[in-house]
């Protein structure tokens, strides 16, 4: 599931750095303030529907893609990144994809790819790895059902909430499925859950920002590495959810504590 779902399901997470570190991590880079969040877009014309999205958003987009496809392999390429040495999570899909550590203090896992899986296979991949680590892949397996992601992960953004350049953010990652009612219904369930109500069945074009302002940061006791404090630490605030569809503007507020 993805992690901004998880929020909307359950705000205010119970020892997020230890019991659910699959969303806290998404926001341990953040000190007191307001911060541009993922956003994605959604255009729809009468063969397909195709999905931007900053980071953050690829595995959500590859996840819809893949669920949909009406194939059984799919061309894969891109790289694996994490914190965690990932060798044996790889070895236990009957994968051959080797791992280089960066020097430095911060000690990131990368793994570059190219291959062929079966559909079943690749699903359990998104899900695994967006558990700890980022799948920036590109899948292909028809005109209609292909996924191209970026293979470097962007700096923060630094600028201010109404500064945001959003055309250029959601070119991380793009992907593209046949546009049935069913995938549309799929859509709205894993990418706006909080929101269906809201969206009408014939729309055009819908966007979605999420934001964060934090106003306290909670530091663990009995941890002395400055690194582990700023992991460790869990963040308290407000998430808003923007959501634009042909025009209107709805939005959602979220206490959170992540």
């Amino acid at each position: 599931m993805h992690f901004l779902k998880k929020i909307v399901e359950n705000s205010q997470l119970d020892d997020p750095a230890n019991s659910h570190f699959d969303v806290h991590r998404h926001f341990y880079r953040y000190s007191k303030g307001n911060f541009i969040g993922p956003a994605i877009m959604i255009n729809i014309t009468k063969p397909k529907i195709t999905l931007k999205g900053s980071h953050e958003y690829e595995d959500l987009i590859q996840e819809l893609v893949v669920k949909t496809a009406n194939s059984e392999e799919f061309n894969i390429t891109g790289v694996l990144e994490s914190g965690k040495d990932l060798s044996e999570e790889i070895k236990k899909f009957g994968l051959d994809w080797k791992i280089k550590k960066t020097t430095g203090q911060k000690k990131i896992f990368k793994s570059e790819f190219t291959d062929l899986v079966d559909k079943n296979t690749l699903l359990e991949i998104i899900e695994i790895f967006r558990k700890n680590s980022y799948f920036l892949a590109s899948i292909n397996c028809s005109s209609k059902c292909k996924v191209t992601t970026k293979k470097r992960i962007p700096q923060p953004s630094k600028k201010k909430v109404e500064e945001d350049d959003l055309s250029k953010r959601v070119q991380f990652c793009s992907g593209a499925l046949e546009n049935t009612g069913d995938n549309l219904e799929l859509i709205k369930k894993l990418v706006f859950p909080d929101f269906i109500s809201d969206i009408p069945d014939d729309f055009k074009k819908l966007v979605l920002l999420n934001n964060y302002k934090f106003t306290e940061i909670l530091i663990p006791k009995n941890v002395k590495n400055s690194l582990l404090l700023r992991i460790m630490a869990v963040r308290k605030g407000i998430m808003t959810r923007s959501l634009e569809v042909d025009g209107e503007l709805y939005e959602k507020q979220y206490k959170i504590i992540v």
